[in-house]
């Protein structure tokens, strides 16, 4: 890892589609900025993903209710890619807008470095897939979406980012439409699938059974889906297992925690060491830049 270390898309999603290729389930933590992404990284972990419920918290301080805007969330990507080398998947929400919004967000997430996109079937404004309130478009207007995403993922013929189609049907129009939903995004292009908040392990199987690929499950702490043994998930038959927010909910935990000890007048002892954060945020890489352009 250096300083800046930007790789294009396509290099990028070539480093995804091997390591998924080479395993039996791979592990991908969730980032929602370059600090953690580097963290990431630096664990030895080969890939990981970009959360949009994450980086809109951080960033915006604000739900994921489809407040945050492509710009703001093609800027993380860009700021993520720049620091790390390995292939992260990031959320693209819907897509921002009807084909051409999301053809653009596609390109602009390649441009930006990342190895694949995630575009989902829910209305406007979305919501987290764990959360109340959410529903899915008719099934024309996600076909167009899913279309217009595995066109884009093609620079002159070549596919420089993988897509993967989400959908969100379970929670409002059950289980075999979602399953009908990722067959037709999978026809249409779709390189990874995503069945979000499945609620038992039966179901689990079912889709797997039924829509064969590469399938991602969605682990989240007191979440709708139930975290079984990664063993069990890898046995069922996913290709993915990410944990989008636990980076996020330890920081916060911890940070509570520090300001409990700073309103009580106590130090904290449950920090990094400066050495070791000096060089996490990258003071020993632009030293040597600095040396090596001394006059």
């Amino acid at each position: 890892m250096t300083l800046f270390n930007p790789l294009n898309s396509k290099k990028r999603s070539q480093q995804l589609k091997n390591f998924l290729d080479a395993e039996k389930l791979v592990m991908l933590p969730g980032c929602y900025d370059a600090l953690s992404a580097k963290l990431i990284e630096k664990a030895g972990i080969k890939a990981g993903f970009m959360s949009g419920f994450c980086v809109s918290s951080t960033r915006l301080g604000m739900p994921d209710t489809g407040l945050i805007s492509y710009t703001e969330m093609q800027d993380q990507v860009r700021n993520i890619c720049n620091i790390t080398s390995i292939p992260i998947l990031f959320d693209g929400d819907t897509g921002w807008g009807n084909a051409g919004n999301i053809y653009r967000t596609v390109r602009g997430y390649a441009d930006a470095g990342a190895a694949a996109i995630m575009i989902e079937d829910q209305k406007w404004p979305k919501k987290c897939g764990h959360t109340k309130g959410k529903d899915v478009v008719e099934l024309d207007e996600a076909k167009s979406r899913i279309k217009a995403a595995a066109d884009a993922s093609k620079l002159n013929g070549e596919k420089d980012i993988l897509i993967m189609a989400r959908t969100d049907a379970i929670a409002t129009r059950g289980l075999k439409e979602a399953i009908d939903r990722m067959n037709t995004y999978k026809e249409l292009g779709a390189d990874l699938l995503f069945v979000e908040a499945i609620k038992s392990k039966e179901d689990m199987k079912t889709v797997i059974k039924e829509v064969p690929g590469y399938h991602m499950v969605n682990l989240i702490e007191d979440g709708e889906t139930p975290l079984l043994e990664i063993n069990e998930l890898e046995d069922i038959g996913f290709k993915i297992a990410v944990l989008p927010l636990t980076l996020m909910s330890a920081t916060v935990k911890t940070m509570k925690e520090s300001l409990e000890n700073i309103k009580n007048r106590k130090y904290n002892t449950n920090v990094s060491k400066f050495e070791e954060l000096r060089d996490v945020v990258g003071f020993n890489d632009y030293y040597k830049i600095e040396d090596q352009y001394k006059s």
